[in-house]
């Protein structure tokens, strides 16, 4: 590359980079790219284009990508959402582009082949999932290419929910996963971006990315509220309360709920070192 670029969120290869790089990069070819949605649930994002590559993030059913080249049934692609870079299974992403009009608002909802609970479900969809709901029946939501989706279970794409450490707290005992971002497994930072999106708030996708870009920082020793977020290098969580921290960390292996104190204790003791940063975020998430 010409300049210092971060390779997670720059689409650039030596053999292909995007168009608007020319000039800025080296690359044996560029393109425009093609615009595709994520058609499957939970997808994994990884590094090289094999099925035991380490995953460095997932995409959900809705978002949108740019594919910028495809190698044996894998697509090289950069997440509209927070513009992360990797491959992607081809067979997951289609090019016809929908009009989403609902999120899932839960941590996890089933797909029903007709508007009836009892009927076996499809499949699932995680929190933050999009879709396009046609019409209202029997309770439920109807999207032509998936099924009945729980009405409840959904809100309008606009809404936002009033406070996105409740959002986080959904997701309390679900399985650590790296890479991870749905009650399925979640990651710290997954935790933190996939809640503030909830609560109409972009957030990049790893801790020294959001560390970098959310909020002001407290001065060391200041009060704490809930929705402060607390860095380490390498880890981040939420405040419940003054006290209180949730995060999805490998100690507990899930999404856990414990004195701060006791994590920056246990973060030392590990050698992971002290809390690198306190943020609080503009918007008033006291509520």
């Amino acid at each position: 590359m010409s300049e210092e670029f971060d390779r997670r969120l720059t689409p650039a290869r030596p053999e292909v980079a995007a168009a608007y790089l020319k000039g800025r990069v080296s690359a044996d070819r560029y393109v425009e790219g093609v615009a595709m949605e994520v058609r499957d649930c939970v997808v994994d994002l990884r590094r090289e284009p094999r099925p035991d590559a380490a995953v460095d993030t997932q995409a959900i059913y809705g978002e949108r990508v740019t594919v910028y080249d495809e190698e044996e049934g894998w697509a090289w692609a950069q997440l509209a959402r927070d513009h992360y870079v990797g491959w992607i299974a081809a067979n997951t992403l289609w090019r016809e582009l929908s009009a989403p009009t609902h999120r899932v608002r839960v941590p996890r909802t089933f797909i029903y082949p007709g508007p009836n609970i009892k009927l076996p479900p499809l499949n699932a969809l995680p929190l933050g999932a999009e879709v396009a709901i046609t019409e209202e029946r029997g309770g439920f939501g109807v999207t032509p290419e998936l099924g009945f989706i729980y009405r409840k279970h959904l809100a309008p794409r606009e809404a936002q929910a009033p406070d996105f450490v409740a959002v986080a707290e959904t997701l309390l005992g679900a399985p650590y996963l790296w890479g991870g971002k749905s009650w399925m497994g979640v990651d710290c930072s997954g935790l933190v971006q996939v809640s503030l999106l909830m609560a109409g708030m972009k957030a990049p996708r790893d801790t020294d990315m959001q560390e970098a870009a959310l909020g002001a920082a407290l001065d060391p020793g200041a009060p704490l509220l809930r929705g402060d977020i607390v860095f380490w290098k390498g880890h981040v969580g939420v405040m419940r309360d003054p006290v209180t921290l949730l995060h999805a960390n490998a100690t507990h292996m899930q999404v856990s709920s414990e004195p701060l104190d006791v994590v920056r204790a246990r973060n030392e003791a590990a050698g992971a070192g002290p809390v690198t940063s306190v943020k609080r975020l503009a918007k008033d998430l006291s509520a």
